[in-house]
């Protein structure tokens, strides 16, 4: 998996209080309909991730409905550069799921 500059750029230094912006695959315009609904700032959106309990796929659905991310958006922000390797980049990554 490659990250982008922006993903790169975004966990380079903490998190502190960059807007929502910041975060890969979240462009202009998602991120003034995301602030709009009160997600403002990375850390917001990273909480919602929390709250989703990690889940990819939830998180990719919520942002779809919540601020009309595109398949391709939902993804860069979810998976491929966004929230998820900047959680793995704070806590670690997740143990793998166990085989049944």
């Amino acid at each position: 998996m490659t990250t982008s500059q922006k993903h790169q750029d975004f966990v380079a230094e903490p998190m502190g209080e960059k807007p929502v912006g910041s975060l890969a695959g979240i462009g202009e315009v998602l991120g003034k309909k995301l602030e709009e609904r009160g997600f403002d700032k990375a850390y917001v959106v990273l909480g919602q991730f929390l709250v989703l309990k990690k889940d990819e796929d939830l998180f990719r659905e919520w942002l779809k409905d919540t601020c009309g991310a595109n398949t391709k958006q939902s993804w860069e922000s979810a998976c491929e550069s966004g929230v998820t390797p900047s959680c793995d980049a704070l806590w670690g990554a997740p143990d793998p799921k166990p085989q049944h």
